[in-house]
C-alpha cells in the first residue's frame, strides 16, 4: 500500500489498478472514500480505461475485426508498478507489453499520478501511444465519496453544487447501459440529492467543470475540479426494492462515455473516443478537495 501524508491528510494507494482507497482528514477526523464494501459495491476509485461504460453488445471492431470488452475495461483489475514517489506523491505505470492484445489491439503504457498539497488530491493521467500506427481509448474516473459523512445523517441532507462550462451541458440517459441523448441541460447549478436520482442508472452530463458535494447539516464538503473533461457522470448504486441508495456517491469525470443505443461498433466512430498518433501523449488531471 502506498501512503501520502502531510499535515492535514492521509491518503492510501494499492497497487492494483492504482486505486486510491483511503483518504482521511486528521482535524476532522474523518474518512471521506467509501470503505468498499462488496455489499453493495466492492470498489473505491477505479480507473476505467481503455473504455468508460458498457460497448453495445460488450463488443466492438477494429478494422472489421472483432474485439470483447466487460464495462469499464481492465485496468482498474491490473497491477501498476511505482516509479516514484515522496512523502506527498506518488507516480504509478502500467505497460500492456502484448498482454491484452486478444481484447485490444493497440500497445500503449498508462502513467497515473497522485499529489497531495493541503487538503487537495489532484490524480493525473498520461497514456502514451507505443503502437506503430493510431490508437483509440477512453480514460474515465471512478471515485465513490462516503455519503452521509456522518452519523445520523441521510442522503436528502446533501446536495450538489455544478458549475456548468461555458457551453451549454447536455444531458444523457441510460437504457440498458446504452447512453440516450436527452438534449440541453439548462439552469444547472444545483441538485438536491435524493435516491429516486438513480432508479434509473447514472445522471451524465457533457460540459461540466466542477461539482462541489455540500450538506445543509453540517459544513463539510468535497469539491471536484475537472475543467476540459467532456462528460460526467454521476451515480450510487440503487435499490429497487427499498428504494434506497448506497452509502456513498461517485462523482467521475470521463474522457469517453458508454455507447450510444444506435453505435454501430465501429471503435474509431465512437462517441467520445479520443485519438493518439504514433508516440503521441495524452496528458490530463482533476483535483479534489476535502474539507
Amino acid at each position: 500500500m502506498i501512503v501520502l501524508e502531510n499535515n492535514e491528510m492521509k491518503v492510501s494507494i494499492q497497487e492494483k489498478g492504482a486505486e486510491v482507497v483511503e483518504v482521511f482528514h486528521k482535524e476532522k477526523d474523518l474518512q471521506f472514500m467509501w470503505s468498499g464494501d462488496p455489499a453493495y459495491w466492492g470498489r473505491v476509485s477505479p480507473v476505467l480505461f481503455p473504455i468508460v461504460g458498457r460497448l453495445k453488445n460488450d463488443q466492438y471492431t477494429v478494422d472489421q475485426r472483432v474485439y470483447s470488452l466487460p464495462q469499464h475495461g481492465f485496468l482498474r483489475d491490473s497491477t501498476f508498478s511505482v516509479i516514484e514517489q515522496t512523502n506527498e506523491t506518488a507516480r504509478l505505470q502500467f505497460a500492456t507489453n502484448g498482454r491484452f492484445k486478444d481484447v485490444y489491439p493497440f500497445e500503449c503504457s498508462v502513467e497515473i499520478s497522485y499529489r497531495l498539497e493541503n487538503n487537495r488530491l489532484t490524480f493525473q493521467w498520461k497514456v502514451v501511444n507505443e503502437d506503430k500506427g493510431d490508437m483509440y481509448f477512453s480514460i474515465g474516473a471512478h471515485p465513490a465519496f462516503r455519503i452521509p459523512l456522518r452519523e445520523n445523517e441521510q442522503i436528502s441532507d446533501y446536495f450538489l453544487e455544478i458549475e456548468p462550462s461555458e457551453t451549454t451541458p447536455k444531458e444523457f440517459v441510460l437504457k440498458d447501459a446504452l447512453i440516450y441523448e436527452k438534449g440541453a441541460a439548462e439552469n444547472l447549478h444545483q441538485l438536491p440529492l435524493s435516491a429516486d436520482l438513480f432508479a434509473n442508472d447514472a445522471l451524465i452530463f457533457s460540459d461540466i467543470d466542477g461539482i462541489t458535494i455540500k450538506s445543509t447539516v453540517n459544513e463539510n464538503q468535497i469539491n471536484v475540479q475537472f475543467n476540459d473533461f467532456p462528460y460526467v457522470g454521476i451515480w450510487s448504486k440503487y435499490d429497487a426494492e427499498n428504494h434506497t441508495i448506497a452509502p456513498f456517491l461517485c462523482i467521475e469525470p470521463w474522457f469517453g462515455i458508454a455507447d450510444t443505443h444506435d453505435h454501430n461498433g465501429n471503435f474509431k466512430e465512437k462517441l467520445g473516443i479520443n485519438r493518439l498518433s504514433k508516440d503521441g501523449v495524452f496528458q490530463t488531471e482533476f483535483s479534489v478537495s476535502f474539507s
